[in-house]
């Protein structure tokens, strides 16, 4: 895919870094505490979804509000343990970036995608978290809010991302979409462009906007 954009939009886990070993021990560590098993977790779709809406599919309403604030207080603190990791081309994409053209749009708590991204010393100039909007992937709104705040046009941006939710919250607002095959195969995910990782991304700054080129 070749194409120009005044903005690019990216998921944070998964497409810009990986923290999957502390996703992995913070979840076990929370369904232990509160008695989920393994067979409660194979029927819930984990990965692009917001915290609440993943705790509301495996307790009671009444449990929620204090459980999504445990899982979320033991993967920040899990930061300091290691495991959260940048995955190949993100470092060199981002700093190609002119200041104010880029966003980091997740479905992760602001302390969270924040604590994650300091770990690996990426400073987005604009982060829109879960909880900055009220409906989630892959309901628009989050990334309308991300183009919306750097005065961009949606029909102008270009999402990437590796979940099938956050790709159709992409198209939903009207965005071009970069699939990264980091946690989905390729024939799980509907996009504009398909690659490995942003490896295969390049951007070029011109007159005429950020000019990208992705993948073959």
């Amino acid at each position: 895919m070749e194409t120009t954009a005044d903005a690019l939009l990216f998921d944070n886990d998964g497409t810009l870094l990986s923290s999957i070993e502390s996703v992995y021990r913070c979840w076990t560590r929370w369904a232990q505490e509160y008695g989920i098993t393994a067979d409660d977790f194979a029927g819930v779709t984990l990965h692009g979804r917001t915290t609440p809406e993943i705790v509301a599919d495996l307790l009671p309403a009444e449990r929620v509000g204090e459980a999504v604030a445990r899982i979320d207080r033991l993967e920040v603190e899990d930061v300091a343990n290691g495991g959260i990791t940048v995955l190949p081309g993100t470092a060199r994409l981002l700093a190609a970036l002119p200041e104010g053209s880029w966003a980091v749009v997740t479905s992760a708590t602001r302390r969270l995608a924040g604590a994650r991204l300091a770990a690996v010393g990426i400073r987005p100039p604009l982060l829109i978290a879960g909880d900055d909007v009220t409906r989630g992937k892959p309901d628009p709104e989050p990334f309308l809010l991300a183009a919306g705040k750097l005065g961009a046009d949606p029909a102008r941006c270009v999402v990437f991302e590796d979940a099938p939710a956050g790709l159709a919250a992409g198209r939903a607002a009207g965005m071009r979409t970069v699939a990264l095959t980091t946690t989905h195969q390729a024939h799980e995910l509907t996009a504009d462009a398909v690659v490995d990782d942003l490896s295969a991304v390049s951007v070029l700054a011109t007159a005429a906007g950020l000019r990208i080129t992705a993948g073959a």
